[in-house]
């Protein structure tokens, strides 16, 4: 009997490395198979049972299949934005289509899971890899990228449409030069602000003037009483007929002289001559109003005669000291000296389609940012600063600046051209910004072109808006960006790190639209394996748990976890054990055969 056992266990030999050899050539075969999980063989002894332990001998023995599933293939990467890779544990959560029905898949609700991550997009929407497969996820808040709910469903993307969204915010950050150039600053008397590039009264007479607030000091006189706005110096006087065309020639004699003295250090002297006057010069026999003229376009003072009353505004500029020797300024009413000491303060000053061409020759380009209104209405916004103080001017002056958007890019006459934000930016001598000490400004009723985009916040982050020199003298805009956007229709999808699947729109939004979900289990290596790299739960692998234990790669692949080397050399001693089983046979059918001849 222990010949044919002999041959018995040769057979279950055979079977058994057969088993190995099959496992063997599928391992080969799927060697560049993506996820592909190779299965090795196990191998067992078949002991007979045998009441005497000194009569027990070998017995048979019979394989298994070994899986390898829990041992991670090489990840790739791949130039597929919707591929994707699992480095740890972890399984895809898919669906196989039964059937196809109107150009809709039909699933069964049956949950398969794979690692095999080549994934693309159909024609539908969906997400299907090379075996067929449909990925699922849930949904997540477009906004917050967090998921929006627990269960896995099949993922379709088609047609999906992202509504306009109404810009809300300005994100904002630059450098304002401690002297901005601009075009003013050519033909300014050195030292006043103008010089510095801000602006002036005499060239802004109604420009950036806040709304029921008092943007510069005034110093006012009547053809009967003097009224004193600002200066404490001024006197009960009388302005001769209250006419700018009255002559000064009664007033003034050759020789006298009318001083102008800035707070910045700047002096101009004004003398009376008999005839031909140029320059600082003034003719004895000339106007008022050529007088007043003639201080306003050295000083940028603001001098104007309505209604029997001159105003000397001293603007957004350095303070002025008006004096003289002569009579004559008594006589036009006001007591030497004239003090005009500016109190700006920032307000909602609007800027006239009159006033364009000297607004824009004293502000400095803050840059633009197409925004847009409820409906996706592309709305450009223009930007631009100005300089209304500097800290150039002496004691109690600050660098101050006034940030104006443009309202209407056609605007002539009287209509409002640009519109003061309303707040004054501070900085302090270090260039830093020291008000307004918020983040972030509201800027009510923003209308631009006829077009309302509504309030708008301006966030300007800690140190994100700065003044210091520059050699251009003009504002560096190192970021401008808002939060609005144009309806739009997806174009692509992609899968990021997190196994977030994004939307690219035709309006330029990346947009979340759904989270990959994964899923493990406690017993892996006892999952069922099938068709095309997956797996379905069995009694000793548990059920699913969902939720990653591994981490999504965004376009990379994982690869057969098979060594082919080592294959080789399982083939090697698996062809050398089959042989071996085989000589077993040969060598008792020989025996048997001896035993035959000796009956015969």
């Amino acid at each position: 009997m222990g010949i044919f056992d002999a041959m018995n266990t040769s057979v279950s030999g055979l079977s058994a490395q057969s088993f190995a050899l099959q496992n063997i050539s599928g391992n080969i075969a799927n060697a560049s198979t993506v996820g592909y999980k190779g299965i090795g063989t196990s191998f067992e002894d078949l002991i007979p049972n045998a009441t005497n332990p000194t009569r027990q001998n070998a017995g048979g023995v019979t394989a298994f299949a070994k899986a390898t599933i829990t041992t991670q293939g090489t990840v790739s990467t791949s130039s597929v934005a919707t591929n994707m890779a699992i480095n740890g544990d972890g399984f895809f959560n898919v669906q196989k289509a039964t059937s196809v029905v109107d150009n809709v898949p039909v699933f069964t609700g049956v949950t398969d899971y794979t690692r095999r991550g080549d994934f693309q997009l159909n024609a539908n929407g969906n997400l299907i890899n090379g075996a067929g497969y449909y990925l699922m996820g849930v949904a997540v808040d477009a906004k917050t990228g967090n998921a929006t709910g627990n269960v896995p469903t099949v993922l379709q993307f088609a047609n999906n449409f992202v509504p306009a969204q109404a810009t809300t915010a300005i994100q904002y950050a630059a450098n304002l030069p401690t002297q901005p150039k601009t075009g003013a600053s050519g033909n300014a008397a050195t030292g006043t602000l103008v010089a510095a590039g801000g602006l002036n009264s005499a060239d802004l007479s109604n420009v950036p003037l806040p709304v029921g607030t008092n943007f510069y000091a005034d110093a006012t006189v009547t053809g009967g009483t003097a009224v004193n706005k600002v200066p404490a110096n001024i006197t009960t006087a009388t302005l001769l007929s209250g006419a700018s065309g009255d002559s000064i020639s009664s007033n003034f004699t050759s020789g006298d002289t009318i001083t102008l003295t800035g707070s910045a250090g700047d002096v101009v002297t004004f003398s009376f001559v008999a005839s031909g006057a140029s320059g600082t010069q003034i003719n004895v026999g000339d106007s008022v109003g050529t007088l007043l003229a003639k201080i306003a376009a050295v000083t940028g003072v603001q001098p104007t005669v309505t209604a029997g009353k001159i105003t000397l505004h001293s603007g957004s500029g350095e303070d002025w000291s008006l004096s003289s020797a002569s009579p004559g300024l008594t006589a036009l009413g006001f007591t030497s000296p004239v003090a005009l000491t500016r109190t700006a303060s920032a307000g909602t000053g609007i800027v006239v389609g009159n006033d364009l061409t000297n607004f824009n020759n004293e502000t400095i380009s803050g840059g633009a940012v197409t925004t847009y209104n409820a409906a996706g209405t592309p709305v450009n916004v223009q930007l631009r600063w100005a300089k209304t103080d500097s800290s150039t001017l002496g004691t109690g002056h600050k660098d101050v600046w006034n940030l104006f958007y443009q309202t209407d890019s056609t605007a002539t006459g009287s209509t409002v051209a640009w519109q003061n934000t309303g707040t004054n930016f501070v900085f302090a001598s270090d260039g830093s910004l020291t008000s307004p000490t918020t983040s972030s400004i509201s800027i009510p009723n923003v209308v631009v072109d006829g077009t309302s985009l509504g309030t708008v916040s301006l966030n300007i982050s800690s140190g994100a808006l700065t003044q210091y020199a520059s050699t251009v003298g003009s504002a560096t805009i190192n970021q401008i960006s808002q939060n609005g956007f144009a309806a739009g229709q997806l174009q692509s999808v992609a899968v990021n790190n997190s196994g977030i699947v994004t939307g690219t729109f035709s309006n330029g939004q990346t947009i979340s639209l759904a989270q990959v979900t994964l899923s493990h289990f406690n017993g892996t290596n006892y999952l069922k394996a099938l068709d095309g790299g997956a797996y379905e739960a069995t009694d000793q692998s548990g059920q699913a748990i969902i939720g990653a234990s591994g981490k999504i790669s965004g376009g990379s692949l994982e690869g057969s976890n098979t060594d082919i080397a080592d294959e080789f050399t399982k083939l090697i001693v698996t062809q050398q054990a089959y042989s071996a089983n085989t000589k077993v046979i040969t060598t008792a059918n020989s025996m048997v055969q001896d035993l035959l001849n000796v009956l015969r």
